[in-house]
């Protein structure tokens, strides 16, 4: 899909509140609300907007520690990778990985309600044979900047 600068705007608006009302957005992007709510509605259909979310503080249901895990798996074949990325999807403890180049693997965000939770979810991980050869921990102590895109 071919964006042009007023698909840009829309973008950026939602982007920082996917809560606009036609004419919020319409007035945002400098268009009349009719054509502002028809061209978000074919960013959505096209798949450049693929949902909106809240974004509820990590605490505010129950404490929570955030915990980012650095992971090189031992074999580097595709069906390796497979069956790690297969693993990961499946814990509700892992709210985000990546897959990254360079000297490790993946980048895990780990959410459990403490550090013994965390660990028992490692003891886990490592005994589901899923290809983990080394991980390393970093407690989460200050979100600085916590962006969704």
């Amino acid at each position: 899909m071919k964006l042009d600068a007023i698909d840009l705007r829309i973008i950026e608006a939602m982007k920082r509140n996917g809560r606009l009302t036609k004419q919020a957005l319409a007035e945002t992007v400098g268009l009349s609300a009719t054509p502002a709510w028809a061209r978000l509605k074919r960013l959505e259909a096209g798949g450049v907007i693929t949902g909106y979310h809240a974004r509820v503080s990590a605490t505010a249901q129950a404490p929570r520690v955030r915990v980012l895990m650095e992971v090189t798996v031992a074999s580097h074949r595709h069906a390796d990778f497979k069956r790690f990325e297969t693993a990961v999807v499946a814990v509700p403890e892992i709210v985000s990985c990546w897959a990254v180049g360079g000297g490790v693997d993946y980048f895990l965000t780990v959410e459990t309600e403490d550090i013994d939770s965390y660990q028992r979810l490692v003891d886990r991980l490592l005994t589901m044979e899923i290809g983990i050869q080394r991980y390393f921990t970093y407690i989460v102590t200050r979100a600085v900047k916590d962006r969704t895109d």
